[in-house]
C-alpha cells in the first residue's frame, strides 16, 4: 500500500495502542505498522511514510505519557485529528506450565506499573519489576525466556504463545487510556459541538506569577481547561514548556480568542489540534461564552465606535 493507506502505531502486535487504532472506522482498509517506540510512529508521519499515528497520550491512573508529549512539542509540527479511550485492564502471561509461586521476574510498560502495583505487593511481593518498551514487548521477552511473566492485554497470550494465568488485573476501577491519532498540519476537522483544543505555549520570562496570565486568558473567556501539564524545555533547571487540553474548537470564539492571547503573551505557541471528544460531551459554557455571546459584544463595541453605544 501507499504511505496514504498506512498508520503506524506504537508496537510491537498486542499492544494496548494495536487493540486501539483497530478501533478506529478507517483501519479496515489502512495497513497498521507497528513501530518500536513513540518518536518512530510519529517520524513515519513526518517522513511522509504514513498518512497518521496512533500513540498513547494519557493515562487516568498514571498521567501524561511524556514520550509522546514531548515529541508533539518538538521537531516538526504535527496535529491531532483524533483521539480514542480504551478501557485498560491487565492480565498476567507466562509460558505454558508456569505456577504463580514460581515467577520471580515480571515486566511491562512503565506506565502498566502504577496500575498493577498493588496487585503485585499482594500477590507476587518478592518478584522483581524490569521495564520493557511496551506490555507487548514484555510479553515477547517471557516468550523468549528472559523473564517469568508480564503484565499485557489478554489479546496478547495467543500471538506470543502464552498463557493467561490471571485476568482483568487492575489497582483502580474504570481504568483506561487515552490514544491520539496524529499527522501533517492540515485543516482541522470542523467543529461537533463536542470538541477538545490541544496546544503548547511557552513562557516568555520565568518570573513570579509568569504563568498566571496565559491560564487567565482560558479563565477570562470562559474556556474549561481539560488537562495541563509541564514539561522540561532542555534549556536549564526551572524552565518548562506547557501542554494543555481545553473544551471547545479552534472556531469556537471563545478559543480563538484563547489562542490570540497565547500568542501575543507567549514566547512561542503550538497549536496540536481541535478534533471531537472521544466521549461525545458537550463544551460546559458559562455565562458570556458562547459565540452568540462574543458577536454580541463584537456588534455592541463597533456601535460604540460609531457613536451608538
Amino acid at each position: 500500500m501507499s504511505p496514504a493507506s498506512r498508520f503506524t502505531y506504537l508496537g510491537p502486535e498486542g499492544t494496548f495502542t494495536e487493540a486501539a487504532v483497530r478501533t478506529l472506522p478507517e483501519a479496515a482498509t489502512r495497513e497498521l505498522v507497528p513501530m518500536v517506540s513513540v518518536p518512530a510512529a510519529l517520524d513515519a508521519v513526518r517522513a511522509g511514510e504514513a498518512a497518521g499515528a496512533l500513540v498513547p497520550i494519557e493515562n487516568s491512573v498514571e498521567g501524561g505519557v511524556t514520550a509522546t508529549i514531548d515529541e508533539l512539542a518538538s521537531g516538526e509540527p504535527l496535529m491531532i485529528y483524533r483521539e480514542v479511550l480504551l478501557p485498560i485492564a491487565f492480565a498476567l502471561l507466562v509460558r505454558p506450565g508456569t505456577r504463580l509461586e514460581e515467577i520471580k521476574t515480571v515486566t511491562g510498560h512503565p506506565v502498566a506499573q502504577p496500575q498493577v502495583r498493588r496487585w503485585l505487593a499482594a500477590n507476587l511481593p518478592d518478584a522483581l519489576w524490569e521495564s520493557a518498551a511496551s506490555n507487548a514487548d514484555g510479553a515477547r521477552l517471557v516468550q523468549e525466556g528472559r523473564y517469568d511473566a508480564a503484565f499485557a492485554g489478554e489479546f496478547a497470550a495467543a500471538t506470543y504463545g502464552l498463557d493467561v494465568l490471571v485476568s482483568d488485573i487492575h489497582d483502580a476501577e474504570n481504568a483506561e487510556t487515552r490514544f491520539v491519532l496524529v499527522g501533517r498540519p492540515a485543516r482541522p476537522p470542523a467543529p461537533t459541538g463536542a470538541d477538545k483544543t490541544s496546544v503548547v505555549f511557552w513562557l516568555r520570562e520565568d518570573t513570579s506569577g509568569a504563568l498566571l496570565e496565559p491560564l487567565q486568558e482560558f479563565a477570562s473567556r470562559g474556556v474549561n481547561l481539560m488537562r495541563i501539564e509541564s514539561r522540561p524545555t532542555g534549556e536549564g533547571i526551572g524552565r518548562y514548556c506547557f501542554s494543555v487540553d481545553c473544551e471547545g474548537h479552534i472556531q469556537d470564539r471563545r478559543v480563538a480568542d484563547v489562542l490570540m492571547g497565547l500568542k501575543r503573551g507567549c514566547r512561542a505557541v503550538r497549536f496540536l489540534g481541535s478534533y471531537p471528544r472521544a466521549d461525545a460531551r458537550p463544551a460546559t459554557l458559562g455565562p458570556g461564552a458562547s459565540d452568540e455571546a462574543f458577536s454580541a459584544a463584537a456588534d455592541w463595541v463597533a456601535r460604540c465606535m460609531d457613536g451608538r453605544g
